[in-house]
């Protein structure tokens, strides 16, 4: 069973969403039938390289709201956040734009790590105000999860991987994706935001049952019993 998860790396609410995920996944009993791939998306894309200003700053302009109001919004979402065991600091967070770490998952899941460059990423710009869009940090993330230095050093030297980033955007588009993190179990099953470990629970039970119909067999006749009637 496949499940791709469109999320950007700036997205809050995506981290949230990973460890629900992760803890439905982790009680799943089919769980290592499952294959996870991230999928790149940009809530900003017009975002410069670098944004002089907080988060606080940035958001405000963007969406029009009052400092207040979203020094309220980070309240409940990092008060959300705690609950799945994040600490996030919002005071902290460096905006940037997240494209180049979008290649470097590209990257790191050529050889097995995308995950935990995913997992870093997140950590690393929530919890503890990393510039996700600095070449020093995105080289030595490179370093630590074990990338090779020349293929880490290509992502800014070339075009490496933005196709692939690009390609990512247009499925997004194709299947009607509109935010995230949004996530597609087998291309047949959909689920939007951040929900409970529970609503994801139910969502791979369904898939799994979809994938693979319950089939019995008479012992008696030696028929094969499926939900739709029984066959010799």
């Amino acid at each position: 069973m496949e499940i791709e998860i469109w999320s950007d790396v700036a997205c809050p609410w995506c981290y949230i969403g990973k460890r629900r995920f992760e803890a439905a996944l982790a009680e799943f009993p089919h769980r290592d039938s499952v294959e996870v791939k991230w999928r790149s998306y940009q809530l900003d894309p017009g975002l410069p390289e670098h944004y002089e200003g907080t988060e606080l700053d940035y958001l405000s302009t963007r969406k029009g709201l009052a400092p207040q109001q979203v020094s309220e919004m980070f309240e409940h979402v990092a008060t959300l956040a705690l609950g799945e065991g994040l600490e996030y600091r919002f005071d902290k967070v460096v905006v940037a734009n997240s494209f180049t770490a979008h290649r470097l998952i590209h990257l790191a899941a050529a050889h097995g790590k995308q995950d935990a460059a995913k997992e870093r990423l997140l950590s690393d710009h929530f919890e503890h105000g990393k510039d996700i869009g600095s070449r020093g940090y995105l080289t030595a993330l490179g370093q630590d999860l074990g990338l090779d230095a020349p293929e880490v050093e290509e992502l800014f030297s070339t075009d490496k991987y933005a196709d692939d980033v690009r390609f990512d955007f247009e499925e997004a588009r194709a299947l009607g994706i509109s935010g995230v993190p949004f996530f597609v179990i087998d291309r047949k099953f959909g689920l939007s935001g951040a929900q409970s470990p529970e609503t994801f629970a139910a969502a791979l039970d369904q898939a799994w049952q979809d994938a693979h119909p319950l089939v019995l067999v008479d012992a008696a006749d030696g028929q094969a019993c499926g939900p739709d009637g029984c066959a010799v």
